[in-house]
């Protein structure tokens, strides 16, 4: 009696012990080997194991989280064991079918003999219990057995088992609870590690890209910008050993602007042909490559690399072409001799993404620098183009003056040819008088003279003097039309004047060039259109209107008309000028006012008439003018200026 109350007296601390521990512990293992060392203060313990489902794997599925077996070799309790059917394991049966079983040696045997029931060593007794959750699920089960005869179960240890097994099914729903939390809380800070890190590589790259932009954009110097980029890329990866290769396309050739390495103070070629060395491998693939010392040496042995350069006892290796698009600029190439410095994929994945910003950084620069030649060299275009049209300006203004004088010499010379016929006139008169005069005083001297001779006198003083009146007043008309024309067209000053009377003095100023050419001019202008303009300028636009139209218009002998017409438009004046000579066709119209464009080179036309009419309207006489002609339809000018330049002109309103 005293032995079976200090029993109880066991198994009651047992219970209060497991549940202390369900509340202290955190580990299963740690939980269920107390179990186990309390349990055997109880009862015969030596062979004694915890299956639980593997909640997070696939069903039917266990781990061994805690086994102790003097027969049995324990499995890993981080391996995943899939149960087998009910009628094969003794384990799989208590957990699937959430009922206890016991079993002797004996019914062991006979199951196995049927079915193959059990892997394990058959022991003397077997005794397991399913574990369940409150809601009466699996969550594994408990299983004691003993190999010795001497030691076996009855039925108070079942009922004893039974009640540590509900007991250490309420610890392990807490402890799985808490060991999910845990995994989970692991879990969730290994991924938040990796979401740092990975934030805080971004955050290194996007500073690395950043700043190679910066170093496109910014004047740095070209010896100071690749050991910057070493800099750049060193904060990102080990890149103890680099070098920076440029391709030359032009030449074929790659040249080493830049070179640090442990075992070589200097690059071994400083430039090279393309196709030597891993630099010209890599710009022949267009590709990253990560190679080993093995795979290094593959290469060189499979003689894929043409004339190593440089020191071969890599442990590591990494080269990127700087590519954009199809274009390749050269290469970056990073190097360990350190076992201990292995380069991964997600190296060479940051080297090629570095290279290839470095490439848009080097197109970006050159760009810059030919668009700095290009401008130079358009500058020193420019201001040779500015040098040669001032001179330009400078030859067309002294041509536009020539012609202006040349127009005005030949106009003395016609006037002068038309002043030099009545002159004659008046001194042919004049000796016919003086002769006359010495006849009749002869007449008188000898008495001779009679009333009949002195009036033939009178008759003939009377005939010399009218036809002297009327050629001095005709030659005195065209000295005064010339006088006010030269005057006009020498002058750039504002004077006010009628514009009829004024066309009809320039046209008897171009009498002598008209007279003989069966041309008729007509003018149809008011008398009353009065203007305060530039005199010069309109005297200039007729003359050169007329002579172009005499020039150009009609042929040696040909017949025409000659049409001049003036109307007020407000405060402005239309003034019309057509001939109804040979007109032009439309590309030589569209030529019309180009300086130097005539159509009788070498026949007395300079090219410059239509030009001089042009800026005449569009400049002093602030107007615009228009041009139609065709082929035998003759050509039409339409010009339309203001009636008063001393205006102001209102800009607000223009």
């Amino acid at each position: 009696m005293e032995d079976r109350l200090r029993r109880l007296e066991a198994v009651q601390a047992m219970l209060l012990e497991i549940g202390q521990l369900s509340t202290s512990c955190t580990d299963i293992v740690q939980f269920l080997r107390a179990v186990h060392g309390a349990l055997g203060r109880i009862m015969y313990a030596a062979n004694f194991y915890v299956a639980l489902n593997d909640r997070d794997g696939e069903e039917n599925a266990v781990r061994f989280v805690y086994f102790v077996d003097e027969a049995d070799e324990a499995p890993s309790p981080d391996e995943v064991v899939h149960l087998a059917s009910p009628e094969q394991s003794p384990t799989a049966k208590v957990i699937l079918s959430r009922q206890p079983l016991v079993m002797t040696a004996a019914e062991h045997i006979s199951r196995r003999q049927v079915a193959a029931f059990g892997e394990g060593t058959v022991a003397e007794h077997w005794m397991g219990h399913p574990l369940l959750d409150q809601n009466h699920q699996p969550l594994g089960a408990i299983v004691i057995q003993s190999y010795d005869k001497e030691h076996t179960y009855s039925a108070e240890d079942e009922a004893l088992f039974a009640l540590i097994a509900n007991q250490v099914s309420s610890a392990l729903q807490g402890l799985q609870s808490m060991d999910r939390l845990e995994r989970a809380v692991r879990e969730r800070t290994l991924r938040l590690e990796h979401e740092v890190a990975e934030r805080r590589r971004a955050e290194n790259l996007q500073r690395a890209l950043y700043e190679i932009a910066s170093l496109s954009a910014s004047a740095v110097d070209a010896d100071a910008l690749p050991r910057r980029l070493h800099e750049i890329i060193s904060e990102l990866i080990n890149a103890r050993n680099f070098l920076i290769a440029l391709y030359h396309p032009d030449t074929q050739e790659v040249s080493i602007p830049y070179f640090v390495d442990e075992k070589d103070v200097e690059a071994p070629l400083k430039r090279f042909r393309y196709g030597m060395g891993m630099s010209s491998y890599v710009l022949k693939h267009k590709s990253a490559q990560l190679l080993d010392a093995a795979s290094y040496r593959a290469l060189v042995e499979a003689h894929q690399i043409d004339e190593p350069l440089g020191n071969e006892n890599i442990a590591s290796w990494m080269g990127a072409p700087m590519l954009l698009g199809e274009q390749a600029y050269g290469v970056i190439v990073v190097q360990s001799y350190d076992d201990t410095v292995i380069y991964t994929q997600a190296d060479l994945d940051i080297l090629a993404f570095m290279a290839s910003h470095v490439a848009v950084a080097l197109a970006r620069m050159r760009g810059e620098r030919a668009i700095r030649k290009a401008k130079a060299s358009l500058e020193e275009q420019n201001a040779a183009l500015n040098d040669a049209l001032t001179q330009l300006r400078d030859a067309q203004s002294e041509l536009v003056r020539q012609e202006k004088l040349a127009s005005l010499g030949r106009l003395v010379a016609g006037v002068a040819h038309e002043i030099n016929t009545p002159l004659g006139i008046c001194v042919t008169a004049t000796s016919h008088l003086v002769q006359e005069l010495k006849l009749i005083k002869e007449d008188l001297a000898a008495g001779q003279l009679d009333e009949d001779g002195l009036n033939t006198f009178f008759d003939t003083v009377d005939q010399s003097l009218r036809i002297m009146t009327t050629n001095t007043q005709r030659a005195a008309a065209l000295v005064r039309s010339f006088k006010q024309v030269a005057v006009d067209q020498s002058s750039d000053n504002i004077r006010h004047f009628n514009l009829a009377k004024y066309v009809d003095e320039v046209l008897l100023s171009l009498q002598p060039k008209l007279k003989g050419k069966p041309v008729k001019v007509e003018v149809d202008c008011p008398a009353d259109i009065h203007l305060d303009s530039f005199p010069g300028a309109v005297s200039q636009i007729v003359t050169n209107m007329v002579m172009n139209s005499l020039v150009h218009g009609f042929g040696e002998d040909q017949a025409g008309t000659i049409r001049i017409k003036g109307r007020v438009d407000g405060d402005h004046v239309t003034f019309d000028y057509s001939d109804d000579g040979i007109g032009m066709d439309k590309d030589t119209l569209a030529q019309l006012f180009d300086p130097f464009f005539t159509t009788k080179r070498g026949s007395g036309g300079s090219g410059l008439g239509a030009h001089i009419l042009y800026n005449l309207v569009t400049g002093p006489l602030g107007g615009t003018v228009k041009v139609n002609s065709a082929p035998g339809m003759g050509l039409h000018y339409q010009l339309r200026f203001p009636r008063d330049q001393r205006k102001p002109k209102d800009t607000a309103h223009a």
